[in-house]
């Protein structure tokens, strides 16, 4: 092989291993999040946990209390309603659990006409659900407008100020269950899934170095023609 040929061998070689341990490396995550969705799936599947002082993320927890009348409305989403498409979104609830603790709930989706509805206090009821951590602001995620009780993050610090309900839990809990006769509010029905892309991202990565291959090769054929 001529000298002008090692340079250009040597980088294809290096990016080729690089490319192949990207894909390697995707595979490998690939059985790690599925490993992480079995694990989700089978706890779905058993009774609900009580819900400890410091919940994990996945797991499902049950909770004994009563709402109290301070609500707020989560986000914009627009549903088909029987005479047209409604504008709503996820109905937040002070929840007193009988163990102390100041809980807001994600009750579901419910139409903004209609919140109102639910500004009352409940008889004690036995919820089930998740938690999610508190959520921060993004570059465009609107501002909250506590006048109006509409909110873009779910954030207990906040819905404590607007509330004037002083030591909230630092998480949320979002109500599991199904769709009541007059569909709202609409809880959340399964556990949250993380997306798992690996796959794919792998199939790119070695489609990559497969094409980097060809590219090599092909130059190389001309290289030593020349």
């Amino acid at each position: 092989m001529t000298r002008r040929l090692i340079g250009p061998s040597l980088m294809a070689a290096a990016m080729f291993v690089v490319l192949i341990g990207l894909g390697v490396w995707q595979i490998e995550r690939l059985h790690w999040k599925e490993g992480i969705l079995a694990a989700i799936a089978a706890a779905e599947r058993l009774p609900a946990e009580p819900l400890p002082s410091q919940p994990l993320p996945f797991h499902k927890y049950r909770i004994t209390g009563h709402y109290a009348p301070a609500l707020a409305l989560y986000g914009d989403e627009v549903r088909d309603g029987p005479r047209g498409p409604l504008i709503g979104g996820g109905l937040l609830q002070l929840f007193l659990a009988d163990d102390g603790r100041a809980i807001v709930v994600q009750r579901g989706w419910v139409p903004e006409a209609a919140l109102g509805a639910f500004a009352e206090a409940s008889p004690p009821i036995t919820l089930e659900g998740y938690v999610l951590p508190p959520e921060r602001p993004g570059w465009f995620t609107p501002h909250d407008d506590p006048a109006h009780l509409r909110f873009y993050r779910r954030d207990p610090q906040a819905l404590a100020t607007a509330w004037g309900q002083p030591g909230l839990a630092p998480f949320v809990f979002i109500a599991l269950g199904p769709t009541p006769p007059g569909g709202a509010p609409d809880p959340a029905h399964s556990l949250p899934r993380p997306p798992n892309d690996h796959l794919s991202y792998a199939l790119t990565w070695f489609g990559l170095a497969a094409a980097l291959a060809v590219i090599y090769l092909i130059w190389l054929r001309g290289a030593l023609r020349a």
